[in-house]
Parts: structure tokens; C-alpha cells; sequence
């Protein structure tokens, strides 16, 4: 099974928690055991998974990538000028892997899946296949 997704961003940095959505995917199509990919087909955005009770956990992480990866630095050269973007969505990576377990998502009590955006606004896809 394999879902395409889109998704409208509205910053150029910005992490969307996606969970509830892979969830209601896997409920629809019945899976009990196995594991989902959640994949995302661009260069300037990934997937991490990572704290979804506190909002500050994402703008201090967007902060602290903005820290190590400036926008702008005087020694790059790529043309479109958005070096910084692919280098998070590089340390973020463009899947995660997520164990199903009795329908539902093996994850802490603390985490959710995030669409990481880091050139946007942007219209996005991603994707979710079952395994």
C-alpha cells in the first residue's frame, strides 16, 4: 500500500506534525502489524519525529538549524540561494521508518511525526507505504 499526501506549507521553515494523518491511513486500509515509510520526495524539506507536546520544542529547533545553517553566507554559490535549506533537510532526512503494532503507530508518549519545511511556502506531497 502507498499513499500520496500534499500538503500546503505556510513558512519557509516550518514543521508539521503529520501523525494523525498516517494513523487514519493506516486505520482506513486495516493494518494491524508491520511498519509505514513516510518518504518525502523533495530536496529542501524532510521528516524527523520528535517531541509533539511542546511548541517550543519546534521553534527552538527551527531556531537552532537557522544557528548552524544561516540563510544567507557569503560562500555559497548555489544559484536559487538556498544552500541552508538543503543542508537541514539533509540532517533531517527524507523518511522515517515507524513500527505498526496492534493499528497503531509505535511511538513514545512524546512523539509525532513531523513534515519539516525549509523553503517554503510551499504545496508538498509526500508519501506512506506500508511494509
Amino acid at each position: 500500500m502507498l499513499k500520496k499526501f500534499t500538503l500546503q506549507t505556510g513558512k519557509r521553515d516550518e514543521m508539521i506534525e503529520v501523525t494523525a494523518k498516517v494513523q487514519k491511513f493506516i486505520e482506513e486500509n486495516g493494518v494491524q502489524e508491520g511498519a509505514i515509510i513516510v518518504y518525502c520526495p523533495h530536496t529542501t524539506a524532510g521528516f524527523t519525529i520528535n517531541e509533539n507536546a511542546d511548541p517550543d520544542v519546534k521553534r527552538d529547533m527551527i531556531r537552532r538549524f537557522d544557528e548552524v545553517y544561516p540563510w544567507e553566507h557569503r560562500l555559497d554559490r548555489h544559484l536559487e540561494g538556498n544552500t541552508a535549506a538543503h543542508m537541514k533537510a539533509s540532517t533531517v532526512g527524507a523518511s522515517q521508518y515507524v513500527i505498526v503494532t496492534e493499528g497503531r503507530l509505535l511511538l513514545g508518549t512524546w512523539q509525532g511525526i513531523y513534515f519539516c519545511e525549509f523553503d517554503g511556502p510551499r504545496m508538498r506531497t509526500f508519501y506512506v507505504k506500508v511494509v
